[in-house]
């Protein structure tokens, strides 16, 4: 396998783990949304609500900072080392732009990613979850 295809993969394992990461933080609040009310009690489960708010909260911290996801920054690195073309900006401002055609202005993130951070926390409220279990003495 030549550097430049090592390189690729590389990228592409990066964007894969991105693309999880951003399904993780979008589709762990829909899921607890909806299984508070269908009292599904895994939504409930204290490790990952302090994973997926730990997840948004990170996200929302690096656009309060202005900083691009090291994610996107070290895929586009790879990418522009194996030779390819990279692009510019977030990792979603790039796919949001191309699978909607729509461009919007930096601080637009900024209020999408802190009201979606909000929401994440309000879960901490609507749909509580189960404290951390105390391990028995022995």
């Amino acid at each position: 396998m030549s550097h430049s295809a090592i390189l690729r993969l590389g990228a592409d394992v990066l964007l894969v783990t991105h693309v999880a990461f951003v399904g993780f933080v979008i589709f762990g609040l829909i899921l607890i949304l909806c299984g508070g009310p269908l009292k599904w009690s895994w939504v409930r489960n204290p490790w990952f609500r302090v994973m997926h708010l730990a997840a948004i909260g990170i996200v929302v911290v690096q656009t309060w900072c202005g900083l691009i996801c090291p994610l996107t920054t070290w895929e586009m690195h790879l990418r522009q080392r194996a030779g390819d073309d990279t692009y510019e900006g977030s990792f979603i401002a790039h796919w949001l732009q191309h699978l909607l055609y729509y461009e919007a202005p930096a601080w637009v993130f900024v209020v999408c990613y802190t009201i979606f951070g909000l929401l994440v926390v309000s879960t901490w409220i609507t749909v509580r979850p189960r404290p951390f279990r105390q391990r028995r003495p022995t």
